[in-house]
């Protein structure tokens, strides 16, 4: 097999007989200066992606416990209420900030830009592409993430007024928001480290950051809360996030000292790349940006509604998100790898990983979808009604969470397919456009559904707007992006969609029919599981088939047998083994040949 360029970027644990790692530097030799051969990748392999996947998701899943347990904290503490209203309108700024500097806007620029230098570093490029890329970006986006805080902290009266108009609280609201100011200047360093440690294909430090942050802001509001109230929220978000910048920043120095003097850093003056960067830089901040205007649209419509309704939309959104959030951490994981083959002229290679990518993550989401859809009561009775938090305030936010559910699926196509759009590190201006012709499908539906449905219309809005922009991303695949095939990609979504709505009357119908709040999530839960594999395999769902792979091919014909399904297709029940198909069930050694086992 033909070795990739991305092994040697990577440089964690690829056997030193093989590849040549930068963690160690080249040994001056007489030949040095001779024309460098190709260097192999950084692993792109399965067994790679998939334990970069699970300690992703492991730590992921680590900081959305905690980031729950933060809000149950919030809700018990403060309740559902004009204070935490008026915190919950100054948490837009950090919002805001992990989309735009964490999540996507940042990532999305920097994370193709550092493969390309790491690209160049294996192909033997004078000096350290990378530690020139840093010194060159890194001072310049402090200077600005340092003046953008600020300049939030001057207009923050404004700010909050432009906000949530009819506030009662407008006075903590504010005070509120300078205190979250400072993650401007907190996340954007924390993104950049991010995003150079995934391109480096390190990812325990960018995957923990959560971990820290939310356990500032919990041990700020017990600490704090009984004297500064929900403002000790606010301190526990300044402090948080300079806690996802110590994570990160031992691991990064690590990768950029592992280079140790064969030229120095410096940033050229007459760089050709830099006007391009701009435009990338540009084009990613504005499509993050107006991807989290969906957060001001809601909030706006909703601060004329009566006290506690952003409070209900906020609690639902976070439960809702949490889906789709463990869906997209494949395409985290692997969007440098679909960086890397672009930088290396490999559009078969990265169209190939963004499709599975694709139908992966839908699988993932519409199970969750599925899962909360089916059992929303339980889940915020369990989460969130006790203290201050009221059994009306329950039946209000579940039947939110439901609503936002059902743009779930779009949420995860428009994470999924904008990555592919800017992993080549080039400006696009479509996703920008295609996320416009959303939000303006959000603010129109919402305007009018407000009125009649409250906060269930606002849910509903932008369900509808981000439907629209996964619609039209998806179309708009091919000369502007990675050439995905959109026939294929909506084939799978058909079949994953059915196996999903399936799941969701089976689990609603099981959770019905138990008492008490965790009972009855289990039986849900388990239920829309089962549902979901079961029709999953029957339809031909890609998601399903290769989760259950992996459990290994004798238990995958005996789950079929047991559920009397469909003989599986030749592609779903090959088994990969060692880069060769194995059709084989070795119970004995080699050398005592059986007669193959029949399946009926």
């Amino acid at each position: 097999m033909k070795p990739t360029p991305l092994r040697a970027a990577d440089g964690a644990s690829v056997p030193p007989a093989r590849v040549t790692t930068p963690t160690s530097p080249p040994a001056p030799t007489p030949t040095s200066t001779t024309a460098p051969t190709p260097t192999p990748e950084p692993r792109s392999s399965r067994s790679f992606l998939a334990r970069a996947a699970l300690l992703t998701a492991v730590l992921s899943v680590a900081g959305s416990v905690l980031g729950l347990a933060r809000d149950q904290a919030l809700a018990r503490l403060f309740g559902a209420g004009g204070e935490t209203d008026a915190f919950l309108v100054a948490w837009t700024v950090p919002e805001f900030a992990a989309t735009l500097l964490i999540e996507d806007g940042l990532a999305f620029a920097l994370v193709p830009m550092f493969s390309l230098a790491l690209a160049r570093r294996a192909q033997g490029a004078s000096g350290d592409p990378v530690r020139a890329l840093v010194a060159s970006t890194l001072p310049r986006l402090a200077v600005a993430f340092l003046a953008v805080g600020t300049l939030v902290v001057v207009t923050a009266p404004m700010l909050v007024r432009a906000l949530a108009p009819g506030l009662p609280e407008h006075a903590l609201a504010v005070d509120c928001t300078r205190l979250t100011a400072t993650c401007v200047l907190s996340f954007g360093l924390a993104g950049y480290c991010s995003a150079a440690l995934r391109a480096h294909g390190r990812f325990l430090a960018p995957a923990a950051i959560y971990v820290a942050y939310n356990t500032g802001i919990i041990t700020a509001m017990f600490v704090l809360g009984g004297r500064w109230g929900v403002r000790s929220a606010a301190v526990g978000v300044a402090a948080g996030g300079f806690l996802m910048v110590a994570a990160q920043l031992p691991s990064l120095l690590r990768r950029l000292r592992c280079r140790d003097g064969a030229g120095t850093a410096r940033a050229a003056t007459s760089d050709p790349a830099r006007p391009l960067a701009l435009a990338l830089f540009t084009t990613v901040l504005l499509f993050a940006l107006c991807r989290q205007s969906q957060v001001l649209i809601e909030r706006f419509l909703a601060s004329g509604l009566p006290s506690g309704a952003i409070s209900h939309l906020n609690y639902a959104q976070k439960v809702a998100q949490i889906p789709m959030t463990l869906s997209l951490m494949l395409c985290t994981v692997t969007f440098p790898v679909v960086a890397r083959a672009l930088a290396d002229g490999d559009t078969e290679r990265a169209r190939d990983r963004v499709e599975r990518d694709v139908a992966l993550a839908a699988c993932l989401v519409l199970l969750g979808a599925a899962t909360v859809i089916a059992c929303a009561p339980q889940m915020i009775e369990l989460l969130f009604q006790r203290g201050a938090f009221t059994s009306a305030d329950t039946a209000v936010t579940a039947n939110v969470m439901r609503v936002y559910a059902l743009g779930l699926l779009g949420q995860t196509v428009v994470g999924a397919l904008a990555r592919s759009y800017f992993s080549a590190g080039r400006a696009s201006w479509y996703p920008l456009g295609a996320m416009a012709a959303g939000i303006a499908a959000t603010a129109g539906i919402g305007a009018g559904a407000v009125g009649p449905w409250g906060v269930t219309g606002i849910a509903a809005a932008n369900a509808a707007g981000i439907t629209v922009t996964a619609a039209l991303l998806l179309a708009g695949m091919g000369p502007r992006s990675v050439p995905v095939r959109v026939r294929r990609v909506l084939g799978d979504l058909g079949r994953a969609v059915p196996a999903a709505a399936g799941a969701t009357l089976a689990g609603a119908a099981a959770a019905a029919g138990f008492d008490g709040p965790a009972v009855s999530l289990a039986a849900g839960a388990a239920t829309v599981v089962a549902v979901f594999v079961a029709l999953g395999l029957a339809l031909g769902v890609p998601g399903v088939a290769a989760a259950l792979r992996s459990l290994g091919h004798p238990r995958l014909r005996r789950l079929h047998r047991l559920l009397r399904l469909p003989p599986l297709p030749r592609s779903v029940s090959r088994r990969l083994s060692h880069g060769r198909f194995s059709f084989r069930f070795r119970s004995r050694p080699r050398s005592r040949p059986r007669r193959p086992r029949r399946f009926r």
